[in-house]
């Protein structure tokens, strides 16, 4: 089913649910879903809304004019319309860890992640062959403090090339530059332990382990120049026992990544997410 998604934000004020669907329905828009939040200490309003193309009156490239003539400029409307076709195309960035690409992959090959993956990337070659056998081009980009600009460009230009959308950073332990970051405001997605900054560093379980911890999790992110300081898209816990062995906390951890990682990329590819400031509105 081809269907556009108007996201929008404005000062709060009355009329604008009744406003929209007026809209919606003048065309012949057949709703398929709302959400909305308003903000009382922003004094704003968010809206998500969702309907059918195929019997909408407009053409796709009249919405977004007419909305805005009829509906937007009148409440100060900062909207993004969206389409769910054609798919967006998404690229992985992994290192050693496997874990969560393997997840992503085969959700994708399943058929419950709506997206094409054109190529995968790594500073290492361990993990090519599991790309290779899903059908997906591998390519190794081998970074070090003498090269990073220009592997970043390299990176870049696969970015250009392949006509990314967005990035998901599947445990790629790389720290991106303000430059490339810049290139895709909030839309790059990471995955990491919520020890930070508790727990930091390459072996955050052990330290959890050395520490007793009751709770383990994980939190994904839009990427900012601020180091794992991003808006914040999904997080998820789970409960640990004293008897848990630093190999089982790894094992828990790592399912928790998993889930969380791919709950944040179909909130992202259903446009259910809205950074404000460094906060998300989520529509669940």
């Amino acid at each position: 089913m081809k269907k556009a998604i108007l996201i929008i934000q404005c000062p709060d004020q009355k009329g604008i649910v009744a406003e929209v669907s007026r809209f919606l329905y003048s065309y012949e828009g057949n709703i398929l879903e709302v959400d909305q939040h308003v903000d009382e200490e922003m004094g704003m309003f968010f809206m998500r809304a969702a309907w059918e193309l195929d019997s909408f009156s407009l053409q796709k490239d009249e919405i977004a004019d007419r909305f805005r003539l009829e509906v937007g400029d009148r409440f100060k409307m900062d909207f993004k319309l969206h389409f769910n076709f054609p798919k967006p195309r998404m690229a992985i960035f992994v290192s050693k860890l496997s874990h969560c690409l393997f997840d992503i992959l085969g959700r994708h090959h399943a058929g419950q992640l709506d997206l094409e993956i054109p190529l995968v990337v790594s500073n290492h070659q361990n993990l090519k062959s599991i790309v290779e056998a899903f059908g997906i081009p591998f390519h190794h980009v081998a970074i070090s403090a003498e090269n990073k600009a220009s592997a970043e460009e390299r990176q870049l230009d696969l970015m250009k090339s392949h006509q990314i959308d967005f990035v998901v950073l599947a445990r790629y332990m790389q720290i991106l530059s303000a430059d490339f970051i810049k290139h895709f405001p909030n839309r790059i997605i990471n995955i990491h332990h919520s020890f930070l900054p508790a727990f930091v560093g390459a072996r955050p379980y052990h330290a959890a382990y050395e520490k007793g911890v009751k709770i383990i999790g994980a939190t994904a992110h839009y990427v900012t120049e601020e180091l794992d300081a991003g808006p914040i898209i999904e997080q998820e816990v789970a409960r640990v026992r004293h008897h848990n062995t630093v190999s089982e906390l790894v094992q828990i951890g790592q399912d928790v990544e998993k889930m969380v990682l791919s709950k944040a990329i179909k909130y992202h590819l259903d446009r259910k997410v809205m950074p404000i400031r460094n906060k998300t509105v989520i529509f669940y």
